[in-house]
């Protein structure tokens, strides 16, 4: 699409998913002088309560759908797991950015991890499973290994670490014999994440790399830029870009890294806005919901430069649990409202639970290593624990 041909200010913009992604993709949009319509089976959802209007509906709704694309000027995502049919009746009327295609690559991992061979990009060594045939004669040299279903699968959830081929066939079993990859676990050095955004014309604009800290599978700490050699930086954001480019990719996409010897290996795709990324937000001329928005609407993308470093803290739902009360009690906020340097992003969710990512808060300054240290201090201050 020619910028002459843009989707412009006050079209109706869609969007797929109520969580807190697409609740952030509703104020850039806002922002920038669009309307947003949300789908999403949630009546609380993040995104529906922000969005002008929300349809309450599955995403196989096709009156919902045909709703959106009647109304709607071009429609997008918040989450992998959107059918793919979905996004391809959508097409038929309006654009939909990512498309199918690429979307559904994401959201199956055997066929992610294929994508990652067959083109040969760094990867971990990894085994299909799709049936109780497919364990046998598994090398030794796999394990330990990383169990992990196919679809579904988020935050830690539908993995677990098992050491030999018995361990695999027993876990195998235990997730109901669905489809799994097996991927041999790495010795990390660390894990870093790349933001990046492409234009239905291929031009890609590439975010500063970020350093990934993780606490029972769920990303805990991600500090940006990430402290890593140069080199590494500039070939994690190539490999993203060369990702991006094969798979057609038009929109916000974000690509997980694995560091391990000083080599890199590519984790997975997410086809969205990424946690890691909500940095940009506060630490970046263009964030990664503005250029969501501009790629979905043809418009030239933002510079993607970081004005300050960066570090974000994920606020999970054990917070409002921390007084042994079953009763959820808000946290003391003022703690880090004290924080001159710190910004507090909640996201509105109807209620809080163990390991739901209810808010995050983000430190900014001129050195990484400052905002680091006083990031961990407020981590610390607002009850969150290394346990």
């Amino acid at each position: 699409m020619s910028t002459i041909d843009a989707i412009l200010p006050p079209a109706t913009l869609g969007m797929l998913g109520g969580g807190q992604l697409g609740r952030f993709f509703v104020h850039a949009a806002h922002e920038m002088g669009y309307q947003v319509w949300v789908l999403d089976p949630d009546a609380n959802s993040p995104a529906g309560r922000a969005a002008d209007r929300h349809i309450l509906a599955e995403y196989e709704d096709f009156a919902a759908l045909d709703l959106m694309a009647e109304t709607c000027a071009a429609v997008t995502t918040e989450f992998e797991n959107v059918p793919a049919g979905t996004l391809d009746y959508l097409a038929k009327f309006i654009p939909v950015r990512p498309g199918a295609a690429a979307v559904s690559v994401c959201q199956n991992r055997i066929v992610e991890k294929t994508f990652l061979a067959d083109n040969g990009l760094p990867h971990g060594a990894f085994r299909a499973l799709r049936s109780v045939d497919d364990l046998n004669d598994l090398p030794d040299d796999l394990f330990p290994a990383i169990l992990k279903v196919a679809r579904f699968g988020y935050d830690g959830k539908g993995q677990v670490t098992v050491h030999d081929a018995a361990q695999a066939l027993h876990a195998f079993n235990e997730f109901g014999g669905e489809a799994c990859v097996l991927e041999k676990r790495l010795s990390l050095d660390c894990e870093v994440s790349v933001v990046l955004a492409r234009e239905a014309s291929g031009s890609v604009t590439v975010f500063p790399v970020a350093e990934n800290r993780h606490r029972h599978g769920i990303l805990d700490v991600s500090i940006t830029p990430a402290r890593v050699d140069d080199a590494l930086a500039v070939q994690a954001r190539q490999l993203a870009e060369h990702i991006a480019t094969q798979l057609g990719y038009v929109g916000t996409l974000a690509v997980e890294f694995f560091i391990s010897g000083g080599a890199l290996y590519v984790n997975e795709m997410a086809p969205r806005p990424h946690n890691s990324g909500h940095a940009t937000i506060d630490a970046n001329v263009t964030d990664q919901y503005m250029q969501q928005v501009r790629a979905l609407c043809g418009l030239p993308l933002g510079l993607p430069r970081a004005h300050s470093a960066a570090v974000m803290v994920n606020l999970l739902g054990d917070l409002w649990y921390r007084t042994g009360d079953e009763r959820a009690h808000e946290p003391d906020w003022s703690v880090l409202h004290a924080v001159p340097n710190l910004r507090l992003h909640l996201y509105g969710k109807h209620h809080a639970r163990a390991g739901r990512k209810m808010g995050h808060f983000t430190v900014v300054d001129t050195d990484v290593e400052a905002a680091l240290v006083a990031a961990l201090a407020a981590r610390t201050a607002i009850g969150i624990t290394d346990d």
